[in-house]
Formats: structure tokens, C-alpha cells, sequence
């Protein structure tokens, strides 16, 4: 058996897959989904990095990693974002892992991400560790739709060496992602019974923009950061207020059964 396969989800706007790839050279496998809404142009970007590439038809990105997870023959899995890349100190730290037989069943990695162009040095985005390498039998995401983590069977560590992520780049990238994030947290949120009250309205944007501003030190990280806590704040304003919409047109259908 292989040792690992590298399994990125390739958009329909794919400009920063090259760099994902092309960080990922040693892989034994590199596997790419498709968005089937994808034009053909973003397959043979794909194509020109490895021929493992299937289109499929997107869901959610969890329902998309759980589909192509059982095709892995590898055993292990690493699961990359095509805005994210691996350092090389990090390369260097899976290849010692995979062939260890000491190794753990899962691992936290460190990502540091962009925001705008900047490198984000503090508002909690610095301590995100996100569990992407695990043994491929062992793992499989939760059924959300939006912010799924995997569930490994067996024992987990973290990893310090860092991935970065290339992430919102443009206003109407952020905006088009928070559209579609809170609707898909509103709604699983929705199914899992909850509603939306008015202190949830009222105090969680302020207190998520507190958080990451004062309590996380965003304030360090200029104007990006004073934008990067108003905006999560908004999102976090948005999502409850398209929760309580849900549960208000729930409980006050339209007379008459009319739309």
C-alpha cells in the first residue's frame, strides 16, 4: 500500500489551486473533485497536475469529502483546500509521520491564513489548528453543512509546522462565502431544534467582534484586522437573523396555505 494521497476540492474559481498542488509534489496520490458547476477549463487545470481528477456533483463540502473518501486506497489521507499549501518544514514533518510506526491516528495541523492580502497574526486566527492528516480507514466528516470537522477513530495529536491558507482575497469573495456559510449554519442549526432569540441578535455579533479584537488581539493587526472582526461580527449577526426568519415563517405560515 501507498502511504498517502492528498484530496483537495477544486471550485468552480480555481486561481490558487496551482500553488496547493505544486506544494504537494511527494504525495503518492494527488485525488481532485471537481465542483460538477465548474467549467472545463478548471479540469484541465487539474488535470495538468495529476490524472486522479473526478468531477462530481457539490453539495457540501462535507458530503463532498465523505463521497470520495472510500476511494482512497492510501493510508493515509491529507485533506487540502485549493486555497491552501503546505510549508515545506510541514512537508517535512508528514513524511516523518506517515512513515512512523509510532505515528497517532490523526493530527491537527496549524494553519495561518490571509485576509485581504495580509498575513493575520492574531484574532484567534493564529491558534486555528484543523484536523486534515488521519488514516484514511478512521476518518469521516460530520454530517453539517458548513465548518464540518473530521472524526478520526482512534488517537489524535497536533502539528505545529504550519499550511497556509490564501483565503478572501477581494470584498465580493468574503461576501459571497458569508452568504452562502450562514444560510447552511442557519439551517443546520434550524434542524438541530434551535431558534434564534432576540439576545442572540443582540449580543453574540458584539461579543464575537470583542473577542477577536480585544480578547484575541486584533487590534495588532491594523485596519485588516478591525475589518476582519467587524465582518465575522456581521456574519455572526446574519446567520441568527436567517435563523430567526426560519423559525418565524415556520410558525406564521401564509394564510391559506399561499406562498
Amino acid at each position: 500500500m501507498k502511504d498517502i494521497t492528498v484530496l483537495t476540492l477544486v471550485p468552480a474559481a480555481c486561481d490558487r489551486l496551482p500553488k496547493c498542488l505544486e506544494s504537494v509534489p511527494w504525495a503518492d496520490d494527488v485525488f481532485c473533485v471537481v465542483d460538477a458547476r465548474a467549467p472545463e477549463a478548471v479540469t484541465a487545470l487539474a488535470r495538468q497536475y495529476t490524472d486522479h481528477v473526478v468531477v462530481h456533483e457539490y453539495e457540501n463540502a462535507a458530503a463532498q469529502r465523505n463521497w470520495a473518501l472510500p476511494q482512497i486506497t492510501t493510508e493515509w489521507t491529507l485533506v487540502l483546500d485549493a486555497d491552501e499549501w503546505v510549508s515545506e518544514v510541514l512537508t517535512a514533518r508528514i513524511q516523518a509521520i506517515i512513515r512512523s510506526p509510532e505515528s497517532l491516528d490523526g493530527y491537527q495541523i496549524l494553519r495561518h491564513s490571509y485576509f485581504l492580502g495580509k498575513l493575520i497574526r492574531h484574532c484567534g486566527w493564529h491558534h486555528d489548528y484543523n484536523l486534515r492528516l488521519f488514516r484514511t480507514r478512521k476518518g469521516r466528516y460530520l454530517d453539517k453543512r458548513v465548518h464540518s470537522k473530521v472524526v478520526v477513530d482512534g488517537s489524535v495529536g497536533k502539528i505545529r509546522e504550519v499550511m497556509y491558507h490564501d483565503t478572501y482575497r477581494t470584498f465580493d469573495e468574503y461576501f459571497a462565502t458569508m452568504k452562502r456559510f450562514t444560510t447552511w449554519g442557519a439551517q443546520d442549526a434550524f434542524d438541530r431544534g434551535k431558534r434564534s432569540k432576540l439576545s442572540d441578535l443582540i449580543l453574540r455579533p458584539p461579543l464575537r467582534f470583542f473577542k477577536m479584537y480585544v480578547w484575541r488581539l486584533g487590534f495588532l493587526d491594523g485596519y485588516h484586522g478591525a475589518v476582519l472582526c467587524g465582518l465575522s461580527a456581521f456574519s455572526v449577526f446574519t446567520k441568527y437573523a436567517k435563523l430567526w426568519k426560519m423559525g418565524y415563517d415556520t410558525s406564521n405560515p401564509p394564510p391559506g396555505g399561499m406562498e
